[in-house]
């Protein structure tokens, strides 16, 4: 397959893009040009949209920040190889489905609407759907990111951590994940190489949804590849050793 040098970081529910400025100076190093586009809604330093939400945010759903991508991606000399963390694990999927891209990594990624998650996912997940609040939108408490989140970085580093990254979510990107027809995968559907990267301590999505997922997938001339790396949280792209995992991620990729 021909390399792409543009590279897409796509950041997950709950954080924004700031989560990946490690990653993005990493892989510049290694000579790509890194875009870390930011989810309708997100815009902003995530201390003060916890206290002013962004106009956009209740507006947003699973479908706007898909096609925010795709339109990224037309602009583009290059189909990109696309990295997406939690909700834009599926994100990347979809994108792949697409044809937009020349390689995806889904890491601790959502699943799509036509894969049933575990107990363990529903529970973290439920207050994000809105469902039973009159609330307009979802902002994770504290102790909601330490048991989640941040639940192998050290207790006196969670604080920071919330911080610096935590940031309110919109309903209707959960909702139309799991309620959408949008949100489906076909897992028939020849595609270009995928690699899900699971975290063996996550606490929304556990390693095993990931390998349910990945398996799914059936086209025998379609390559996807998995990788569990153990002690990791969902917070699997800024916990120490963040690079570990950052770096087996692009190997794989240049090694297509």
């Amino acid at each position: 397959m021909s390399k792409s040098k543009s590279i897409i970081l796509i950041h997950g529910n709950f954080v924004n893009e700031k989560t990946w400025a490690n990653w993005k100076k990493r892989y510049e190093e290694r000579g790509y040009i890194v875009y870390t586009p930011v989810n309708p809604g997100h815009e902003g330093i995530p201390s003060e949209l916890r206290r002013q939400v962004h106009p956009d945010l209740t507006k947003t759903g699973f479908k706007d920040i898909v096609n925010n991508i795709a339109r990224l991606i037309d602009t583009l000399p290059e189909k990109p190889f696309v990295i997406g963390h939690s909700m834009a694990g599926m994100v990347v999927l979809k994108l792949t489905e697409m044809g937009k891209v020349v390689a995806a990594a889904s890491i601790d990624g959502a699943p799509p609407k036509n894969v049933f998650p575990p107990f363990t996912t529903l529970k973290a997940v439920l207050p994000a759907f809105g469902f039973f609040t009159s609330k307009k939108y979802f902002m994770g408490s504290r102790d909601w990111y330490d048991r989640c989140f941040f639940n192998t970085t050290p207790e006196n580093e969670r604080a920071a951590a919330f911080d610096k990254f935590a940031v309110p979510e919109s309903f209707k990107v959960s909702r139309q994940l799991v309620l959408d027809s949008f949100s489906n995968i076909d897992f028939k559907k020849p595609h270009d190489p995928i690699l899900f990267i699971g975290g063996g301590s996550d606490n929304i999505f556990p390693a095993s949804l990931t390998k349910t997922v990945a398996g799914k997938y059936s086209d025998k001339s379609s390559k996807v590849d998995v990788k569990v790396f153990p002690n990791k949280s969902h917070f699997i792209c800024g916990e120490a050793g963040w690079e570990i995992v950052a770096d087996y991620i692009l190997d794989w990729y240049e090694k297509l």
